[in-house]
């Protein structure tokens, strides 16, 4: 890859979405996979992560509605170029 194939506008995430853009960039190598390719995260890993986390409740809840949105939008986007 070459510097080229990431020049593009510089994209700032709003803090409400930092904390699962980032747990969702850890996940990035614990992706389920089977002979058609990716399923889905490894959820195993997600709440362990998110339990050493210290978060509240909701916050739980909300952190992993927002993995899961962005597992559905991966997913999409992998299966879409087959």
């Amino acid at each position: 890859m070459a510097v080229e194939d990431f020049v593009g506008e510089e994209v700032e995430p709003w803090p409400d979405n930092v904390a699962a853009l980032l747990l969702f960039q850890y996940l990035r190598t614990q992706w389920r996979t089977g002979a058609g390719g990716p399923s889905g995260l490894d959820y195993t890993v997600m709440h362990r992560k998110m339990d050493r986390m210290g978060l509240a409740p909701d916050d739980y809840d909300q952190l992993e509605h927002d993995i899961q949105t962005m597992e559905v939008a991966a997913l999409n986007c992998i299966y879409a170029e087959k």
